[in-house]
């Protein structure tokens, strides 16, 4: 790793941190009017009383310049845990210094520590340059799988659905 580079786990006085780096991704992936996280929400669901994601902040000669976060997923064809990377993201003026590789191994060492299975992220499909990136650090596209989704009016639906 590179002396300019250093990760460090994200504290609650990271938040504006973090949420700039997600409104930077969501403008980056043409999805900014989807955000709707704030710090307070951040707050609650990264450092509450059951935390459901963990951030890495990489910082780049002393300057947060991206994050990943991340959290557990289970495989029980592997019956073992894995890691899920929601996102990745690197601020324009810090890309092409290997922070991305680095907060990527960093992961993959992270999942070895903790006896997971595998780690795998989503990638949109117009992204060509993250393709080119992650299949460069040894990452396998999986053709065959579609991400399927259910949120807003029809997770509340398909909630009501429900019979106990």
């Amino acid at each position: 790793m590179s002396d300019q580079i250093q990760l460090r786990l994200a504290t609650e006085r990271d938040l504006a941190t973090i949420l700039n780096f997600i409104n930077g991704l969501a403008e980056y992936e043409k999805l900014a009017d989807q955000v709707v996280a704030t710090e307070e929400k951040l707050r609650g669901s990264l450092f509450g009383a059951k935390p459901y994601a963990e951030v890495v902040i990489a910082e780049y000669q002393q300057q947060a310049a991206g994050f990943a976060l991340f959290f557990h997923n289970y495989s029980t064809f592997l019956a073992k845990p894995g890691i899920y990377l929601e996102d990745l993201f690197v601020l324009p003026q810090y890309r092409g210094k290997g922070i991305g590789k680095v907060l990527l191994s960093y992961l993959a060492k992270l999942a070895v520590e903790r006896d997971c299975g595998r780690l795998e992220w989503s990638v949109l499909d117009w992204n060509q340059s993250a393709i080119d990136f992650y299949q460069a650090q040894g990452a396998t596209m999986l053709h065959d799988w579609r991400i399927n989704r259910v949120s807003g009016d029809n997770l509340q639906k398909l909630a009501q659905q429900y019979c106990a």
